[in-house]
């Protein structure tokens, strides 16, 4: 009960947060610091409502730097500014240029919940994705593009129906009777990197078997709302209609 009340309190606080700083200047931002697993991001929650503006998400760099991206870009539509997709933008970054994506609707309750909020209930607003390249000035698309930098920034406007931040070809466990009609029930995203797919709590290693995610992903395109799971924690559900829970994985974490 207690931890009920104190996330309906800090739920409250965060509301009413939000509502003062749009009052005061325009737009909100939320900022999300990286965990063991998906990298940070921010975003506006406002402009769409103050300047008419779509509102703007970017990850992979420190809040800070973020922060500061976002900021400049409120100051710049206060102004009159608009942002569009299909051009080149400097005085974000020093040194670098930028780019706006626009953001699939797919993706908005994935990471931008308070926003949805703020909108009465609903997604009904504008997003674009701040796109930042990398040394060399590459961006995520472009095929010289920094591989080691590919997940500290999702392409929002494709991949829905694969958000996991892996390679489609990854080799992940399943239990073979998930392929003969049983449904997905236990996850596990080991300390490793390693993904379980298990249809029973207690498999027989005989039944486990080698897939590529993108397959578990077309089997059963709901476990695309896993894809936030950290490193050392698991998922479950009764059945294949109630919602996932989740927890840290304590049997690995004592292990």
């Amino acid at each position: 009960m207690t931890d009920d009340h104190d996330h309906h309190q800090h739920d409250l606080a965060a509301k009413q947060i939000i509502l003062d700083d749009v009052a005061q200047y325009g737009c909100h931002l939320a900022l999300l610091p990286a965990d063991n697993y998906l990298p940070a991001f921010a975003y506006s929650i406002g402009l769409y409502k103050t300047f008419g503006h779509p509102e703007l998400i970017c990850f992979g760099l420190s809040t800070n730097v973020m922060a500061a991206i976002l900021n400049h870009a409120r100051d710049l539509i206060k102004n009159g500014e608009r942002l569009h997709t299909d051009t080149l933008y400097d005085g974000f970054l020093t040194g670098y240029n930028i780019r706006f994506l626009e953001v699939d609707k797919a993706h908005y309750a994935d990471y931008v919940g308070y926003g949805g909020w703020f909108y009465d209930g609903s997604f009904d607003f504008p997003l674009l994705q701040v796109i930042w390249p990398d040394k060399q000035h590459h961006f995520p698309w472009d095929k010289d593009f920094n591989p080691d930098w590919k997940f500290k920034q999702p392409l929002l406007d494709r991949n829905t129906d694969f958000k996991f931040y892996e390679e489609r070809n990854i080799g992940v466990y399943v239990t073979s009777q998930a392929f003969k009609g049983d449904p997905i029930l236990y996850v596990y995203h080991d300390e490793e990197g390693d993904w379980q797919f298990l249809t029973s709590e207690t498999p027989d290693a005989n039944d486990v078997k080698l897939v590529c995610l993108e397959e578990i992903t077309r089997l059963d395109p709901g476990i695309n709302h896993l894809f936030h799971l950290q490193y050392g924690w698991r998922a479950w559900r009764n059945t294949a209609g109630d919602a996932w829970q989740y927890a840290a994985d304590t049997m690995e974490a004592e292990s």
